[in-house]
């Protein structure tokens, strides 16, 4: 049986910052931000918008995707490092809010890695029959561990949601290979105490080493090469680690996903967000090989093969 994504959904909030708006908040530029990032702006949930409203508006279009029920839902997996609180889970609340009173559920903190690291699990209850249908959400309220005077974390980050409903999908298609890792030696470099702290050139040599590799990898296991990829989903950090990661494949420009221009780093959303932009775009087409590759605060790293199509 193999396991693959069956429904598509995703849910950003309407108010946009843009570079321009930052430099009358802090001391940046425009052109220091795009230059360095590729960031132009980013979305910001309101107040009243928690990361489980945001999740389940994601969660709602995957659903109706997919064309089942929250009831035919056996588990709901949520990657977040920005919960509503420390527990209930999000994935609670939002088997409470989409009425999936079958579903059982559960966070999953890898952060910027957290949607891989969720997939891979979801495959795994797929694959063996022990569960049909299970909700993989990515979602972050980052504006809220953000410190809005700290110029080198505060330009980077935004907040939304994307979804998928994996479940069985036909012969040959759906997640071929992966990789999952992480290296705690390396958690002093991006961690959160009161907001988020991060060691820029520390986490930008490991990503750039990392993305490539992993990408590699995948294919490997797989049994394929880089010719065979048809389109690059990777964690949407920063521009020069993305492009380091296509360049290491040699795609084209037009065969990777470059999101982060619109809505900057989502951490565990930035992936499905990417993904439902893509597959809307007409960008990935059924049997298309995607590569989703993502590193995250841990550190952590995941990496997919995906046969796209039901």
């Amino acid at each position: 049986m193999n396991a693959g994504i069956i429904g598509i959904g995703r849910y950003l909030p309407e108010r946009i910052v843009t570079n321009k708006d930052l430099e009358k908040m802090m001391d940046t530029s425009d052109e220091w931000i795009r230059t360095r990032t590729g960031i132009e702006e980013r979305r910001i949930a309101d107040e009243h918008i928690n990361t489980s409203d945001m999740g389940y508006l994601a969660a709602k279009k995957a659903l109706e995707d997919a064309q089942i029920s929250p009831h035919d839902l056996d588990l709901i997996l949520v990657a977040t490092v920005t919960p509503d609180r420390s527990f209930p889970s999000v994935a609670c609340m939002l088997q409470e809010k989409l009425g999936a009173v079958n579903a059982a559920a559960l966070d999953v903190s890898a952060a910027c890695a957290g949607f891989m690291y969720a997939m891979v699990t979801a495959k795994q209850f797929i694959e063996t029959g022990a569960y049909k249908y299970i909700l993989v959400v990515g979602v972050e309220k980052l504006s809220k561990i953000m410190d809005w005077n700290d110029r080198n974390t505060a330009v980077l980050f935004g907040d939304g949601a994307g979804a998928v409903v994996m479940g069985p999908v036909s012969e040959g298609r759906g997640i071929i290979s992966f990789e999952l890792g992480a290296d705690g030696t390396g958690g002093k470099y991006l961690y959160q105490d009161d907001y988020i702290v991060m060691n820029g050139r520390e986490v930008f040599k490991f990503a750039v080493r990392q993305m490539g590799e992993s990408c590699i990898r995948v294919l490997e296991k797989a049994g394929l090469k880089k010719e065979d990829v048809d389109f690059l989903i990777p964690h949407q950090a920063n521009i020069r680690i993305m492009e380091a990661a296509r360049q290491r494949l040699e795609l084209p420009e037009e065969k990777m996903s470059m999101t982060v221009k619109k809505y900057g780093n989502t951490s565990a959303a930035s992936i499905p967000i990417s993904l439902v932009e893509e597959v809307e775009a007409g960008k990935i087409k059924d049997d298309d090989l995607v590569i989703m590759v993502g590193f995250g605060g841990g550190l952590t790293w995941g990496a997919i093969a995906l046969r796209w199509g039901r």
